[in-house]
């Protein structure tokens, strides 16, 4: 049966299968970050603190060898499929593999983490989600990432130059449901919240069910959530890899008649490129509710029985 545009808007089945994720036990939402030097920092505050042992700095990429043919020096790496992926069913880390993961990194609950990595710290920012959904307090990236530091002609160590950390014991927090939207509430959210599908237009509009790249990532139609406004991730960063100025965010959102007054949910196809738009409409421009549907298109895309739009921006 060929994909449909503009279905009725109906609740998707409900048993679809035996691993259909369902929210954890919630948790009160953290004080949000209203500042960039909150939750940024540069590349001269990173070299002053490359020895500070209260600081980790964490490079995580999509391309997971890149850590293995230089990095920051004192970088330890996080490994996103790896590390960050149950290995069994698709979704996260539970919390004590959470806090496996960061006791034998050598982080601790007062760590300063500051992460980086490429491409406009994509996967950096998937990684800053994960750890605000377990609650770590003092998590920031490095603005412009790893593109940023190498256009500066800044200093990289070969890969086998790996820290040890002295093992800690970590205790992450429950899940906080605040930030993570599943399945009904992007069915929920359609035509009463903002939706933010952040992929590229022909993702959007249904030329394409995945980037060229990752076929193992597809879904079973193409297309778009109804009401979803399409704003490419990339759209929030300047050539050298920073975030754009708030005033320039807040004109590329109102652009696209995303009221930031209004409740979000971000998604793209796994919820990695959708972080980095949640780090920007909730850490940086304050917005009170915003969430990101990690699940996104590979999951949303292959639901029997909810509403499916094809097409660019109307």
């Amino acid at each position: 049966m060929p994909p449909q545009a503009n279905r009725t808007h109906t609740a998707p089945r409900a048993a679809a299968s035996p691993h259909t994720r369902t929210a954890p036990p919630q948790t009160a939402p953290e004080e949000k970050n209203m500042s960039r030097s909150d939750v940024l920092v540069d590349a001269d505050w990173v070299e002053a603190h490359i020895d500070d042992p209260k600081v980790a700095i964490v490079e995580v990429d999509e391309d997971t060898s890149a850590y293995e043919k230089n990095h920051i020096k004192n970088a330890i790496r996080i490994d996103w499929t790896k590390d960050l992926q149950d290995p069994v069913r698709r979704d996260f880390v539970d919390q004590e593999g959470f806090e496996k993961l960061l006791s034998a990194k050598g982080i601790a609950n007062d760590t300063t983490v500051v992460l980086y990595g490429g491409n406009n710290n994509w996967f950096a920012s998937y990684a800053f989600w994960y750890f605000k959904l377990y609650g770590h307090q003092d998590v920031k990236l490095l603005d412009g990432g790893r593109k940023k530091w190498e256009l500066d002609s800044r200093d990289l160590v070969d890969g086998d130059q790996i820290p040890s950390r002295p093992a800690t014991q970590y205790k992450a927090k429950p899940q906080d449901a605040s930030i993570r939207a599943f399945r009904d509430d992007v069915v929920n959210a359609i035509g009463n919240q903002n939706l933010v599908d952040v992929r590229s237009p022909d993702e959007f509009s249904g030329k394409l069910l995945a980037p060229a790249h990752l076929p193992q990532e597809q879904s079973q139609r193409p297309g778009h959530v109804p009401s979803a406004r399409n704003i490419p991730w990339s759209k929030n960063a300047n050539d050298d890899g920073t975030f754009k100025s708030d005033d320039e965010l807040k004109a590329l959102y109102e652009a696209e008649q995303v009221d930031l007054a209004k409740d979000t949910i971000a998604y793209c196809r796994i919820g990695e490129r959708s972080a980095l738009t949640w780090f920007v409409l909730h850490e940086l421009l304050g917005q009170e509710n915003v969430k990101n549907y990690d699940g996104s298109w590979t999951e949303y895309g292959s639901l029997v029985g909810v509403p499916i739009e094809l097409g660019a921006n109307k």
